[in-house]
């Protein structure tokens, strides 16, 4: 892979890494990570050689040592033998966390022969999941196409706003945002939600959305179920409406970070909600096939996607690609975690300091899911320690967060 400069103007911290004690990171990567592994076991019906593979994986995680890639066959296996270079016979704990954390679904997929053909035919060992997912969030999916069908028959100046707020906290099916959908509008109670959202830049990407000739954007998808669900809403306004000519989707691979979404999870979603009997369901399925069939939806997939790489060591074709765009729109925790590098910085570092490699005006809209997050004022970062202990790591507190700045 070629990669590109410039790098963040910040000098860079050290990364995260799982030997750090009572670190979230180290809870993950010796507790979680694992946890996965062994529900891989029970939600599929692999052979017995491949359980006992994965339970062995999962033993290794929390004192073993990085085991070699085997070729699979896999796109992405010289890459990998590239990234692995600089971890050679250092145990998982002590390399960088988003670095263990990808290799870790890299090497479930060698475990479970993903990329031999005819012999699993490429099964995703998270299908489970994220078809579960889907079907237990179809009343809250019925409230919000529902929705979306009003705001595109009687528009209305608040309508983009709040669909990027259910962008934002569309991994989270128990909103407070469904007063929004009451006869009352009085009762369109988001306070308690916005009092949740640190950093909220919503205004100024409304206000670039609406008040500027907006060509493309270009949208780094994270999660399917109803996440993927409130970011489709979105992306079908902005095209419904004619504000946007053309969405570029960015999606996954191979399956990744369990939910994470790929090309087939959105064909997958979009087939589910045109097989419900929910008619505002039903026309936002349809409207989704016709933005596909007619290019003006683009599904894209990149192995920069799955990679350990930080965002700033993005391939120059991708970059080029990115570059087309008016917009990136950036969701969800890992990927900020790669906007970021996954490194140690102040909670109260600039945002634009750090991602000004990228080569278009970008907005984040990430729940936070890890303790890594910088552009806070440091009133709202002491506020928030004081209310809530966790509130770096319990996924109940969000950014909006813009970077205008064309470089």
């Amino acid at each position: 892979m070629v990669h590109s400069s410039p790098r963040p103007k910040l000098p860079l911290p050290p990364p995260l890494v799982g030997s750090e004690v009572g670190s979230f990171t180290e809870f993950t990567v010796t507790q979680r990570i694992p946890a996965i592994a062994r529900k891989v076991v029970v939600e599929n019906n692999f052979s017995p050689e491949i359980n006992t593979n994965l339970e062995s994986l999962a033993i290794e995680l929390e004192t073993g040592y990085l085991p070699i890639l085997k070729n699979d066959t896999g796109k992405d296996f010289l890459d990998w033998n590239t990234y692995l270079e600089s971890y050679k016979n250092q145990r998982w704990i002590d390399v960088p966390w988003f670095f263990a954390e990808t290799y870790f679904y890299r090497l479930i997929l060698e475990i479970t022969h993903y990329f031999r053909p005819g012999i699993w035919q490429s099964i995703d060992p998270f299908q489970l999941q994220k078809s579960q997912g889907l079907e237990a969030s179809l009343d809250s999916t019925i409230l919000l196409c529902t929705q979306v069908n009003q705001w595109l028959d009687e528009p209305q100046s608040d309508a983009l706003t709040n669909l990027l707020y259910f962008a934002l906290w569309g991994n989270r099916v128990d909103l407070s945002l469904w007063s929004a959908f009451e006869s009352d509008r009085s009762s369109f109670d988001i306070q308690k939600q916005l009092a949740h959202v640190l950093v909220n830049n919503a205004s100024q990407v409304s206000e670039l959305l609406t008040n500027s000739p907006v060509n493309r954007v270009d949208f780094v998808v994270d999660n399917s179920g109803f996440e993927l669900v409130c970011d489709l809403c979105l992306v079908d306004f902005l095209l419904s409406s004619h504000l946007v000519n053309q969405v570029h989707l960015h999606l996954k691979p191979h399956p990744t970070f369990v939910s994470d979404a790929m090309i087939k999870d959105v064909h997958d979603t979009t087939s589910f909600l045109t097989a419900t009997s929910h008619q505002p369901v039903t026309s936002f399925a349809h409207r989704l096939k016709e933005h596909i069939a007619s290019g003006r939806l683009v599904l894209s997939e990149d192995y920069f996607w799955t990679s350990p790489l930080a965002f700033w060591q993005i391939p120059d074709t991708l970059k080029n690609e990115l570059a087309k765009a008016n917009l990136l729109i950036v969701k969800g925790d890992a990927n900020y975690r790669r906007l970021l590098g996954d490194r140690h910085w102040h909670l109260t570092d600039s945002i634009a300091d750090i991602v000004c490699y990228l080569p278009t005006p970008m907005v984040a809209l990430r729940t936070l899911k890890s303790e890594v997050t910088v552009g806070l004022q440091s009133e709202v970062v002491e506020k928030v320690a004081k209310s809530d202990p966790d509130w770096l790591t319990n996924g109940q507190w969000g950014v909006i967060q813009f970077v205008a700045e064309d470089i």
